[in-house]
């Protein structure tokens, strides 16, 4: 076995563990922005003022909080990245008429776009290292021809 390999499979498992952990930390962020900055009821009323049921501001907290500790972790990251991806591609479609940054009045759609592409990328890549519970449900297969 050529020791360059091995090398460069450890550093991308650890490359890969690192943006696995850094987004889970960013979807807990999001769902923890929610219930100390704006409050669930202010993010529920925010909801309903977009047209959405304001209720469903109480699952989209626990999705992203749950999700994101589950990514971090290293439980099914790859399907739950990915199960998430609705709920962000949703927030950068609520955002997108603010503008691009999201310190923009309201809130800008880069943040959210890029949340919904590192869930895309980890879901491609793998769990990486250290990860507590894989799965290859929903995991894409891609030959090498």
């Amino acid at each position: 076995m050529n020791p360059t390999s091995t090398t460069n499979t450890t550093s991308t498992d650890l490359g890969i563990s690192l943006l696995r952990f850094s987004l889970g930390v960013m979807w807990m962020a999001h769902a923890l922005l929610k219930l100390f900055v704006f409050t669930l009821p202010g993010t529920a009323g925010f909801f309903a003022s977009i047209g959405l049921p304001g209720w469903i501001a109480y699952p989209v907290f626990v999705a992203e909080l749950l999700g994101g500790l589950a990514i971090a972790l290293g439980i099914y990251a790859r399907q739950v990245a990915l199960a998430l991806l609705p709920i962000m591609l949703g927030a950068a479609w609520v955002h997108l008429p603010n503008g691009w940054v999201h310190t923009s009045p309201g809130g800008g759609w880069e943040y959210p776009l890029f949340l919904s592409i590192s869930s895309v990328a980890l879901w491609l890549l793998g769990d990486g290292a250290a990860a507590i519970r894989r799965s290859s449900f929903l995991v894409p297969r891609f030959s090498a021809a």
